[in-house]
């Protein structure tokens, strides 16, 4: 018979034998907390960077990892090299014509204007060059994972206790398991296109005339620019910026340009354009409008119809329940749900509600809509990090499902349906939003108080300069960009350039009777 004492200590003395003596074992202690990061574009560097500005004691052991899909930092602003034909999506919708449609000074994180001489509304070059210099700028690179792609993420545990099993892949395709106590979802949302089907489209398509192109749909995700359209007859679908922009590009081709619209929401960017209602249906020959209208000789649909709200690796961990019909709050107490518009249960756009987990253990950074995303991501980020260095800064659950069916209640009482609006902030509440997150913080004692708003004046000032866009495009048309640029340094110049450019343009347009529709006076 074996004993088993000696057995043991046998063993142990080989393993003994085996290790290096006590004091050349390094003894490494696990992290006090670990927290992952999805995402490398404006709201991922956002959150990472606010991580990072936690007081040294307060973080001192933490694990904080960014997993990055796509080989740079920039997210959406980081081009495509390979761009994609339907059905396969691109790693972007980024085109190469693409400009900003709101002046730079607005874009910034706060603190960290661009480089001076950047055009006013620049190329998105100078914007992905904005993102890498942020990176660089605030040594956050270390953190980064480029090329790792998270493919599911799971909560093991409890609603008080418990880790996040998250399956990454890297460049090499190795699949790796990593655990995390904190899961940020800072990943963009302009991946997957919402493409809706109308009655009749079928029949259209096949019905290609014998002596004319082959008749198309195509979402704006593939668009890339106007020589495709060069001689076709277009329509855009949709009131978003990407659509306005689609169809100030290919009406400079196109034979004839229609712009599909709901309720006259975006008036025509050139006049060149036909602005038409929405679509009703097809018929073999013709697309009918809601009101009534036809138009027999278009041969080519673009969809700048927007993109649909989904988290893949949240979904595939099944923590993610993909509900499109889910128009009520019925579902708060199940689990997060996706409409494929608005997500939710979330505090401030922010912080999931699922009763599987702490209400600390998954954020969301970059869902809003209608704000400036630097600035906003900035002050959703470090709402966040405090939250995740004391989670008492939060209010239980049930407190925070009552705040979010009030806000609710307040939206329908005010015309609007959340769950059609979504994560779209309405236009006077984009910088009370981020504000309420500062003083917040303040009141709690996790930021001092120093009296100041989080949104600076000037960019309260902005939207209501009418004239930037026209004032800028004179500017490049006189050639005098580097005399309005010199200077330009800080974000006081940057701020002082907005208000003269809008005085300049104000006056000369009003000396010359010019009147544009509302839609155009905004930048």
């Amino acid at each position: 018979m074996v004993n088993l004492r000696q057995a043991i200590s046998g063993f142990s003395i080989i393993v003994s034998l085996l290790l290096p003596p006590a004091s050349h074992v390094q003894e490494v202690d696990p992290p006090t907390k670990s927290v992952a990061i999805v995402g490398a574009g404006s709201a991922g560097l956002a959150i990472l960077k606010s991580l990072l500005d936690l007081p040294e004691d307060t973080r001192k052991g933490w694990d904080i990892v960014l997993y990055e899909q796509r080989r740079d930092v920039g997210g959406i602003w980081l081009p495509d090299p390979n761009p994609a034909q339907p059905p396969e999506l691109p790693e972007t919708p980024l085109y190469p014509l693409l400009h900003t449609n709101t002046p730079v000074p607005t874009m910034t994180y706060p603190g960290f204007p661009f480089p001076p001489n950047t055009p006013l509304f620049p190329s998105h070059e100078h914007v992905e060059q904005y993102h890498r210099d942020y990176a660089n700028h605030f040594s956050l690179v270390p953190y980064i994972r480029l090329n790792h792609t998270v493919l599911s993420s799971s909560w093991i545990g409890n609603s008080t206790d418990g880790v996040w099993k998250v399956v990454v892949q890297d460049h090499n395709r190795n699949k790796i398991l990593k655990e995390h106590d904190h899961l940020i979802v800072a990943n963009e949302h302009n991946h997957i296109p919402r493409i809706p089907k109308f009655t009749g489209q079928d029949k259209w398509l096949r019905s290609s005339p014998r002596n004319g192109p082959k008749r198309e749909i195509l979402h704006s995700i593939w668009y890339r620019g106007p020589e495709r359209f060069r001689d076709r007859s277009v329509v855009v679908v949709g009131s978003g910026n990407s659509a306005q922009d689609v169809t100030s590009q290919v009406c400079l081709t196109a034979r004839r340009t229609y712009h599909s619209i709901r309720n006259h929401s975006a008036p025509p960017v050139v006049t060149d354009v036909i602005v038409k209602p929405e679509i009703s249906h097809f018929t073999s020959t013709s697309i009918v409008f809601v009101d009534g209208s036809i138009v027999s000789d278009a041969d080519f649909i673009i969809l700048g119809t927007g993109y649909e709200l989904r988290i893949p690796f949240l979904e595939e961990g099944y923590e993610l329940a993909v509900k499109p019909e889910a128009h009520t709050n019925e579902t708060y107490r199940e689990g997060l749900v996706t409409n494929l518009r608005y997500l939710f249960p979330l505090h401030q756009h922010i912080f999931s509600l699922s009763p599987s987990y702490p209400t600390n253990a998954l954020a969301f950074i970059g869902l809003l809509r209608n704000t400036s995303h630097c600035p906003s991501n900035i002050a959703q980020s470090v709402y966040v990090a405090h939250a995740i260095a004391n989670a008492s800064l939060l209010p239980d659950r049930e407190d925070l499902l009552q705040q979010l069916a009030a806000s609710e209640k307040r939206l329908y009482s005010l015309g609007y349906d959340p769950y059609y609006l979504g994560h779209s902030l309405l236009k006077w509440f984009q910088f009370d939003y981020q504000d309420n997150l500062k003083t917040y913080l303040q009141k709690h004692g996790a930021l001092p108080e120093d009296g100041k708003k989080f949104v600076e004046g000037w960019r309260r000032e902005a939207p209501d300069f009418q004239y930037l866009k026209r004032g800028w495009k004179r500017v490049e048309d006189l050639g005098t960009q580097p005399e309005w640029l010199g200077g330009i340094i800080t974000e006081e110049d940057w701020a002082g350039l907005l208000r003269r450019l809008n005085d300049w343009q104000g006056r000369w347009e009003k000396e010359h009777g010019l009147v544009y529709p509302a839609g155009l006076i905004s930048y």
